[in-house]
């Protein structure tokens, strides 16, 4: 399959051909329209009188709140000299569904499930038990064959009535139930695929529309959402973002920063804009997210190599392993990855937004079997399985850490 150019898909996701990961930009100025997504800040008196004018949709506290307004309602709040009025931006995915699917898989155990078992002659794949994955993407078909009562949770955060539809999740795009496969598909009756981590729970978070397209505040709210769960339900949680912007979006890094300060392992999609240095999107390059780069199935200097679409971060902070804004800090699988997808069927397609679910699911199932490990103590084990699987192929890989495949591979074994 031709590689198609992705960078887009809203801070979300980077493989869709490329992928997701769109180069859509948080906070552009708007053009004339019939309504507007607007985060509006101010005092707290000033707030509560918009709140009561307008409504909202989502409340982030000292940060503000955001809401729709028709285009006379704009006009006035940017008049009002109280107020601090911002568009919230709409993340577009620039990759086009693939035509390219087919009934059946054509292998059960792709490539990459084979490289993170690092078994070639793998059968099946097992693991995850009792954690949950909080798949942030265009929807789950949670009815495919081989993710069948995997969904404990099916959230839309894309409906205009409400920011929170619940039991609804349902995928036309494609991107999101790719990813969830590669998470944890189970192998549906015998003859479907495998994911990493089979046995983990699936949230299925809807937070881009079928067009592959969602605003920033949305996915902020996903991610915080999926936080408070974890502390009600006492859960361990996963976030799997497969999506991704050029631009930071304030609301989602501190959305990013809130989740991991309640224990959630946040993990993200580097970006599909390499070869060059400092391409890494957000929200993979923020500190408190594990941002993963792509690997394709070919060997050069004895490991696989990094894919030249995939994002490259910092080379001024490599090797040093510590993780700062704009650092790539893992690689795993990307291009050429089979996965479920949205009609029941199968499909092949890169981008790191296909690399991400590796890393998700393999931290599932790490910590299915290190229940006492933090998300920190995780997140560390990651490290350090990578650090074992150095990778020293593809533009700016390198010995040790590099802005290339950060701190390398980490495998299950």
């Amino acid at each position: 399959m031709k590689k198609k150019k992705v960078l887009g898909a809203a801070l979300l996701s980077m493989t869709m051909g490329l992928s997701m990961f769109t180069a859509g930009a948080f906070g552009q100025a708007p053009e004339a329209q019939d309504s507007y997504r607007v985060l509006i800040q101010g005092p707290k008196a000033e707030q509560a009188k918009a709140k009561d004018q307008f409504g909202k949709r989502w409340d982030f506290g000292a940060n503000g709140f955001t809401t729709t307004v028709n285009a006379k309602q704009y006009q006035a709040l940017l008049k009002n000299k109280n107020l601090n009025v911002e568009t919230v931006s709409q993340v577009q995915l620039e990759a086009k569904p693939s035509s390219d699917a087919q009934a059946a898989p054509t292998d059960q155990t792709p490539w990459g499930m084979e490289a993170i078992y690092n078994d070639s002659n793998l059968q099946a794949t097992s693991g995850g038990n009792g954690v949950k994955v909080a798949v942030l993407d265009t929807g789950v078909n949670v009815n495919h064959t081989d993710l069948a009562g995997s969904d404990e949770q099916c959230k839309d955060f894309t409906q205009r009535k409400s920011p929170i539809v619940n039991n609804s999740c349902s995928d036309k795009n494609g991107h999101g139930t790719h990813v969830a496969g590669t998470v944890l598909a189970h192998g549906g009756t015998g003859l479907g695929i495998y994911g990493v981590a089979p046995e983990a729970d699936l949230w299925a978070y809807k937070v881009l529309n079928d067009r592959g397209s969602g605003y920033s505040d949305d996915i902020a709210g996903a991610i915080r959402h999926a936080a408070d769960e974890a502390a009600r339900t006492g859960s361990k949680v996963v976030i799997s973002m497969s999506l991704g912007s050029s631009s930071k979006s304030t609301m989602i890094a501190d959305a990013v920063d809130y989740a991991y300060g309640k224990g959630v392992l946040v993990v993200a999609a580097a970006g599909n804009s390499g070869p060059n240095a400092n391409t890494i999107g957000y929200p993979g390059a923020l500190v408190n997210a594990v941002a993963v780069a792509a690997l394709e199935d070919v060997q050069e200097n004895g490991t696989y190599r990094v894919a030249d679409f995939s994002s490259r971060g910092n080379p001024q902070t490599d090797g040093d392993y510590v993780i700062q804004e704009l650092d790539v800090e893992l690689s795993a699988p990307g291009r050429a990855i089979e996965s479920t997808w949205y009609d029941g069927s199968y499909n092949t397609i890169s981008g790191t937004s296909m690399a991400t679910p590796h890393v998700s699911g393999l931290a599932a199932k790490i910590w299915a079997a290190n229940p006492s490990m933090s998300h920190t103590q995780l997140r560390a084990e990651l490290q350090n399985r990578a650090k074992a699987n150095d990778i020293l192929g593809g533009s700016g890989a390198a010995s040790g850490d590099d802005y290339a495949s950060g701190f390398g591979f980490p495998k299950v074994k």
